[in-house]
């Protein structure tokens, strides 16, 4: 075996086991550096809180609690400012941070790891980054939502075809469909704010998998962490990641809600629909068509969905058959969650400057809903309130879109004697129930398409958002 193939155990901290060196390609595949030292913040807060308990508890002295105080400020420093120096050998963000310690401070450092494990170390570090990760992506969705509401306040009168199946159903305004995405976004929000309360319990305390013989006091350790409370059961609080697995699982579910709306935009911005216009910063041409305005952001966002279902099941499977405690495997739960993370922030942050540069067609929406005998229910509403059971209602408007498909005409545009010949319930005032904006004005209920309701809807949201 060549020499640099071996990996000196003496550089481990769990060295005095071993008789034998580690392979360099084991240490590389071992190795979890590369990717969590973006906890390095939580990590030193955490050890922070810990070796302060640790001095209340008269389990080191204040004297080393100054020290290592000290030395964790200025590795945040170095940190902070590019100049700390990540090692593999050192496996991970905590061994690293450890050894830096150790070589500034003496044996004050060595002593910050009492009363710990790396599994509680890590699982505490991790739901730390979580935590505030939560907090941001929470805070980018409601700014988002304030786009939508901006969007929605200007549209609440423009009329654009409802659809089911793809095919038009009913006129709705613009408004009011953009504020379906409002109240899909709003339980993103409520799931996530739900979720952070389970990832905010401490783990530190429950050390490798049994808890301590130390006299610790984790309540504090809480307290000065932020946490609601501790994780009762040792072996769990080191070994599980459903508090991952369950942000992911809200993470899938809004990064759904935003494909649908991403498919949205690509079908209207199609010449088959343009309804909307995006603005060009979010879009590319072609390299070989000149005439192609491509909508990069919105296809991508409906890919990236996939990307972060995928990590979904990934966790699930990591955790599947992981018997307890602690396993190796779960080192494979930060990339998924790390990107996960990511993937949001950086998708909410430009969907939010995508929303405020729409340009909506007014006129092409409201053709397109002529175009699909979109008040074809009202006509059925409007026989049914004459007296006609809404069965027979429907049969008689069946035939009457017929007849006006066969003539090329919508049913508002046929003549009363024509109306007539299908039921003698119809009047004149039919007319006014047959408009778009009649039928529109007419789903005047808390939750329908009336303009007057949606600006009411768009009333309440920003009460919402404002709490």
């Amino acid at each position: 075996m060549e020499k640099n193939s071996l990996v000196d155990n003496n550089k481990k901290t769990w060295s005095g086991r071993f008789n034998e060196p580690v392979s360099l390609l084991v240490e590389r595949y071992t190795a979890s550096v590369s990717f969590d030292q973006r906890l390095a913040e939580y990590d030193i807060q955490g050890s922070r809180a810990h070796a302060q308990m640790l001095s209340t508890q008269g389990i080191i002295s204040s004297k080393d609690l100054t020290a290592i105080e000290q030395g964790l400020n200025q590795i945040q420093e170095e940190i902070r400012s590019g100049n700390f120096v990540w090692l593999q050998e050192l496996e991970d963000v905590h061994l690293n941070i450890e050894k830096r310690l150790t070589t500034l401070v003496g044996d004050a450092g060595k002593r910050l790891h009492t009363a710990r494990s790396r599994n509680d170390q890590i699982a505490t570090d991790v739901r730390l980054y979580l935590r505030a990760s939560i907090d941001e992506i929470i805070r980018l969705i409601k700014t988002m939502q304030s786009a939508l509401l901006d969007l929605a306040e200007k549209h609440t009168d423009t009329v654009m075809p409802g659809f089911t199946h793809l095919q038009v159903a009913q006129p709705v305004s613009f408004g009011h469909h953009l504020m379906a995405y409002f109240e899909m976004l709003k339980r993103d929000a409520e799931r996530l704010s739900d979720c952070r309360k389970r990832v905010n319990k401490l783990p530190l305390g429950a050390a490798a998998l049994a808890g301590t013989s130390y006299p610790i006091n984790r309540d504090l350790v809480a307290q000065k962490l932020g946490f609601d409370g501790i994780c009762e059961n040792s072996l769990d609080a080191v070994s599980d990641r459903d508090f991952i697995i369950e942000f992911n699982a809200c993470a899938a579910l809004f990064m759904t809600h935003l494909s649908r709306l991403s498919e949205e935009l690509i079908l209207w911005v199609s010449p088959s629909f343009n309804f909307i216009v995006l603005a060009d910063r979010f879009c590319t041409g072609s390299s070989i068509m000149p005439q192609k305005k491509n909508p990069d952001v919105p296809e991508l966002v409906r890919g990236k969905t996939g990307r972060v279902t995928g990590h979904l099941v990934a966790l699930l499977t990591l955790m599947k058959a992981q018997p307890l405690a602690y396993n190796k495997d779960n080192q494979e739960d930060k990339e998924p969650l790390f990107d996960t993370v990511d993937t949001l922030i950086d998708t909410l942050r430009i969907y939010t400057d995508m929303l405020s540069g729409i340009q909506v067609n007014h006129e092409v929406m409201r053709s397109s809903a002529m175009r699909g005998y979109a008040t074809a229910t009202d006509l059925a509403d409007y026989l049914t309130k004459k007296g006609l059971p809404f069965r027979d209602a429907h049969e008689v408007v069946a035939k009457t879109v017929q007849f006006a498909e066969k003539k090329g005409r919508d049913v508002s545009e046929l003549d009363l004697s024509e109306l007539q010949n299908f039921s003698q319930l119809i009047d004149k005032d039919i007319f006014s129930v047959l408009t778009l904006e009649g039928s529109m004005n007419s789903r005047n209920h808390p939750g329908g398409t009336a303009p007057s309701q949606v600006s009411a809807a768009i009333k309440l949201a920003r009460k919402w958002l404002s709490q």
